[in-house]
């Protein structure tokens, strides 16, 4: 098992992941009923392919000894109305200066292989920037 998630009333899951114990709340989304006081079921689908790109980036970083130590990525996810699903979701990269024009060729590629890229409805446009 990966995690165990509960429902602890007023629109809002409490989240365990189950081999490290870390925990984070879901809250309804302030457009759907809820208090916003969390990241929404829908922001942490937005947010896992930025995790999953940075991470698959870092591990191609790595192997090529280069590194992208405080590469930041903003995620901006937009909502459809009829039926209500994530339409799209916009991730921005700002890497650190210095690596190579070949290495970000590599680190783009890598990036837009990640398993949450591939694992996302082909519906959901995917807006990626790599900002050198």
């Amino acid at each position: 098992m990966t995690s165990k998630v509960t429902y602890i009333g007023d629109l809002r899951t409490e989240n365990i992941h189950l081999k490290s114990g870390n925990t984070y709340i879901t809250d309804a989304p302030t457009d759907n009923q809820g208090k916003g006081e969390g990241f929404s079921p829908t922001d942490t689908i937005a947010t896992g392919l930025a995790n999953c790109m940075l991470t698959i980036m870092g591990i191609k970083a790595k192997q090529m000894e280069l590194s992208i130590d405080e590469t930041t990525a903003m995620v901006t996810k937009i909502m459809s109305a009829d039926p209500r699903r994530i339409s799209k979701i916009k991730v921005v990269f700002d890497f650190p200066k210095g690596i190579t024009v070949k290495s970000q060729k590599i680190l783009e590629h890598t990036a837009n292989t990640c398993p949450v890229h591939y694992s996302l409805h082909p519906d959901i446009e995917k807006e990626i920037t790599f900002n050198w």
